[in-house]
């Protein structure tokens, strides 16, 4: 069984490869591309929004202007609306992330009554502070591109070197620059050795470039989700609506799935228990006559027929029963979770600190949850060793499954896991994945204790 030590080195590995693989990675180039393209609509917006409303404001607070201000107020919601439209539209296409819209505006009666709920529109005014707040992230975004720019001029500068020669008009060798997008930091060399140095600080630069291109993006989705999106409280109360259909689905299909049990199985076996029993009492008869050999043996086998259709009802209802409620749970979460790594067919080592014991609805969950998890290790990753860990803070109960396989793990790839996102969020839970190729996967689930 692969040691501590072999798990953090083989971690620290594929997070090596996972770096070095960054800057020719599809992701990195989707989002230098949403960086980039989001520059103009977020410099000409801002622009305009901030024109169209300090001329609102202007004439609001004059004497002959204020409805005309206002109306301009209104125009300015409308487009800043228009241009979250069209940031989220770019997310979705160039970061291939689904954010959620805020729900649509719904005028009131009469002029008043829709000029009223225009400048009521909180959507509007969350959409305007996103413009606002995207101008200075936009300068961010060309500071990340400065560090592809930087980079991609350094590491080819030994080429230019080599067949330009690097020689000024005079005859004299000419200096190359390392350009670096931290202020106050650049030298210049004169010689071809000294070019590979300039590569050097090229490269490094480079592999930084994908990382200051995600915290920006990073920051943008937050703010596209926070401004761009629902209302919380709305957004909020669509999720439990989600959530509770979901949960009443779940609740429906257990329900027949367990009609189809008992009717194709136990239903089945009993069946044939019955007219077993019937035929040997038929064999029997009524009228105390002895019987000869042959009608005991068809009366043995009929019993004996019957009694294997009894031990296999049980062994169905049994298997019905544990499938509903695992009985190895009524002895806690964490004997639970160490008898499903015994039965593992890969290494478990699992680490629990429980100190509350959960409701049996969340055990029940995070046991589910666990077992589909080490079943798709076991079956998708190639893992050599698996980690558990299940730790309680405060009301939160914090489940982690780590394996040293080959990462790439899919949600869209039929691997359970849509499943068991829907069963986490129907409790109120969030569920986690982080799975670069090459490894490792860490899944996260933290539930409440009190479902």
């Amino acid at each position: 069984m692969p040691g501590d030590n072999d798990v953090v080195s083989a971690t620290a590995d594929a997070l090596l490869r996972a770096a070095l693989r960054a800057p020719a990675s599809r992701g990195a180039r989707r989002e230098l591309g949403y960086c980039l393209a989001g520059l103009v609509p977020s410099v000409a917006g801002f622009a305009i929004i901030a024109v169209l409303l300090t001329a609102g404001a202007g004439l609001t607070v004059t004497l002959v202007g204020t409805f005309p201000g206002l109306l301009v107020l209104v125009l300015t919601l409308r487009l800043a609306r228009r241009l979250g439209g069209l940031h989220r539209r770019l997310a979705r296409r160039l970061l291939g992330e689904e954010f959620v819209a805020p729900p649509p505006f719904r005028p009131a009666r009469g002029v008043l009554g829709r000029l009223d709920a225009r400048l009521r529109d909180g959507a509007g005014w969350r959409a305007v502070a996103y413009v606002a707040l995207k101008l200075p992230l936009s300068l961010l975004a060309i500071y990340a591109a400065s560090y592809w720019v930087s980079g991609l001029v350094n590491v080819t500068s030994p080429l230019w070197w080599a067949l330009f020669r690097g020689h000024a008009a005079d005859g004299q060798p000419g200096a190359v620059r390392a350009i670096t997008p931290l202020p106050g930091i650049s030298f210049s060399v004169a010689t071809w050795p000294g070019t590979l140095g300039v590569f050097v600080v090229g490269a490094v630069t480079l592999l930084a470039a994908p990382w200051v291109t995600r915290a920006v993006t990073a920051g943008d989705r937050w703010l596209i989700r926070n401004l761009l999106g629902p209302a919380r409280l709305a957004q909020r109360v669509e999720e439990l609506e989600q959530s509770r259909a979901h949960a009443v689905d779940d609740a429906a299909a257990a329900l027949r799935q367990v009609e189809r049990d008992l009717h194709d199985g136990a239903q089945v076996r009993l069946a044939a228990l019955a007219m077993g029993l019937g035929m040997a009492k038929e064999k029997l008869g009524d009228d105390g006559q002895p019987l000869d050999d042959t009608q005991v043996a068809r009366i043995r086998d009929l019993v004996d027929s019957a009694h294997r259709s009894a031990k296999e009802a049980l062994v169905e209802l049994r298997d019905l029963a544990r499938g509903i409620h695992p009985p190895v749970l009524d002895a806690g979460l964490a004997d639970a979770l160490a008898t499903l790594a015994a039965r593992s067919l890969i290494p478990v080592e699992v680490a629990t600190d429980i100190g509350e014991r959960p409701t049996p609805a969340i055990e029940t969950i995070a046991y589910f949850c666990t077992a589909e998890l080490l079943a798709n290790a076991t079956k998708h990753s190639g893992a050599n060793q698996v980690t558990v860990d299940v730790i309680q803070r405060g009301s939160t109960l914090r489940l982690q499954v780590t394996d040293d396989g080959a990462g790439g793990a899919d949600p869209s790839r039929g691997s359970g896991l849509p499943g068991l996102v829907q069963r986490v969020r129907t409790v109120d839970g969030r569920f986690h994945l982080t799975s670069p190729a090459g490894g490792p996967t860490v899944i996260t689930v933290e539930l409440p204790l009190r479902a």
